[in-house]
């Protein structure tokens, strides 16, 4: 079974300082309920950097590299308006930036960027336009 929950710094700690204090990496795992796995994960993080602190979880991590390609993005739109997201994408491409099409469609959402279609012209009933 595992926990998809982080466990406290509180706790985390609690089990490197017993295990600086003398204790196995396994004693201070039972001591405290916890694997002995994550003892030895603990007590390595502390000694690398300082802190057995988890990392963030979840969040966007990749966004960055569409989001360094925007003003490109928006020259290509300015030059010609009507671009699919294909297009978009096979324009980045030839500059080396590989991106799914959801990728885009994010990053348009995320600018706010639409297209809206435009209207039909109406006819009325003689077949010609209004």
């Amino acid at each position: 079974w595992m926990s998809s929950r982080t466990l406290s710094l509180d706790l985390r700690e609690r089990v490197v300082a017993a295990v600086s204090n003398g204790l196995s990496r396994r004693q201070a795992a039972e001591r405290f309920g916890v694997s002995p796995a994550s003892a030895v994960r603990w007590c390595a993080l502390a000694a690398t950097t300082g802190s057995p602190a988890a990392s963030p979880r979840g969040g966007d991590r990749l966004s960055h590299r569409i989001e360094a390609q925007a003003e490109c993005i928006h020259a290509l739109i300015a030059e010609k308006g009507d671009l699919t997201l294909a297009e978009i994408r096979a324009r980045l491409a030839e500059n080396g930036h590989h991106f799914a099409i959801g990728t885009l469609w994010r990053f348009f959402a995320r600018h706010k960027i639409t297209w809206k279609k435009r209207p039909l012209t109406r006819r009325n009933r003689t077949g010609r336009t209004s």
